[in-house]
């Protein structure tokens, strides 16, 4: 996700990033944007930019030069004066493993989602310490809803006064939806929402078939689309995914995650109620949603779907919940 000057591959992040690195001169910055705007690969553009030790002539527009000691050791992710604090979940997807996570348990549990106190107490001592390389130190944490209010609280007065030369860089997609202790200790940086040409455009760089359908699945966030892409969920799939269900066929949700399938049912209800009500459906095309049902069914099976989200991590045995949800999805899209 980033390229080898150091800047986030997502087009839409380059002018924020120019920014920031010109103007941001806090030591404690809040990233936020919508879900999927590309909080994550900004932060470490930054964190790239701000350890490079290139003479600036030698750096285009302030971004990494990606040659020099620092850049390679942060490119192996072994850099001393860098701390990603990610939560177990975001590791293994990021590909940023620490020493004592133990992949072999991936089939056994659920990998964390949550950043505890212990952890943010490890990144407190670490800032403590003196730089290894003189350009000062960066502690990245993302996201910062994966704080509890337990490690929120002991991150508060080091977010306020850090040590000398450390800068504190925290992630989140709604800045009101985080402690208002640990929002008003940062300046913040909103980052911008691509168009939908620039969406499509970078989908299609990527290899992604049919842009368009993936991104009005995901609410026109590019990052989401590729997901769902990279999960096997082609447009192909998508648009064929109402027809099987009221057909009564749950071959059409096999092998997606118990949360991808949660959501994409809950899609589903919702541009089916949208239809009935003869308002524009938003996630799929109107003419795959049924017509005709009824709204009363499509509404307690939205609030089924709701309640069954908060358990979406649910060890659940998934061929059996699929097939249930398949099942109560044909009954609620059933014309009248």
């Amino acid at each position: 996700m980033i390229d080898e000057q150091g800047a986030p591959a997502l087009p839409w992040l380059a002018p924020a990033l120019r920014s920031a690195l010109a103007a941001q001169r806090g030591h404690a910055l809040l990233v936020h944007g919508e879900q999927g705007a590309g909080q994550w690969p900004f932060a470490l553009a930054l964190a790239r930019a701000w350890l490079c030790e290139a003479a600036p002539a030698e750096r285009p527009v302030g971004l990494a030069c990606g040659r020099c000691a620092g850049c390679r050791m942060l490119l192996a992710r072994a850099h001393p004066d860098l701390f990603v604090q990610l939560t177990e979940a975001h590791r293994r997807t990021a590909g940023w493993p620490l020493g004592d996570d133990r992949p072999d348990d991936e089939g056994k549990r659920k990998p964390s989602r949550q950043i505890r106190i212990d952890e943010v107490r490890a990144a407190i001592d670490w800032a403590g310490k003196t730089a290894a390389r003189g350009r000062g130190k960066v502690w990245l944490l993302h996201p910062v809803e994966a704080l509890n209010e337990h490690s929120a609280s002991a991150l508060l007065k080091t977010l306020e006064e850090p040590p000398a030369g450390t800068r504190l860089v925290l992630t989140c997609s709604d800045p009101l939806a985080i402690l208002p202790t640990v929002r008003s200790r940062c300046q913040r940086l909103a980052l911008p929402a691509p168009s939908a040409a620039e969406a499509d455009g970078w989908l299609q760089a990527q290899g992604v078939a049919g842009a368009s359908v993936l991104l009005a699945a995901c609410s026109g966030r590019p990052l989401d689309a590729r997901a769902l892409a990279r999960e096997g969920v082609d447009a192909a799939a998508w648009e064929r995914l109402p027809a099987a269900l009221v057909a009564g066929r749950p071959g059409a949700l096999a092998g997606w995650p118990m949360p991808r399938a949660l959501d994409a049912l809950a899609k589903l209800a919702h541009d089916a109620l949208a239809r009935s009500a003869g308002a524009p459906t938003r996630y799929f095309a109107a003419g795959a949603v049924p017509a005709g049902c009824d709204p009363r069914r499509l509404a307690l099976w939205v609030r089924e779907l709701q309640r069954l989200a908060h358990h979406a991590e649910h060890p659940w045995h998934e061929g059996l919940a699929i097939d249930a949800l398949a099942a109560r999805a044909r009954l609620a899209l059933l014309p009248t």
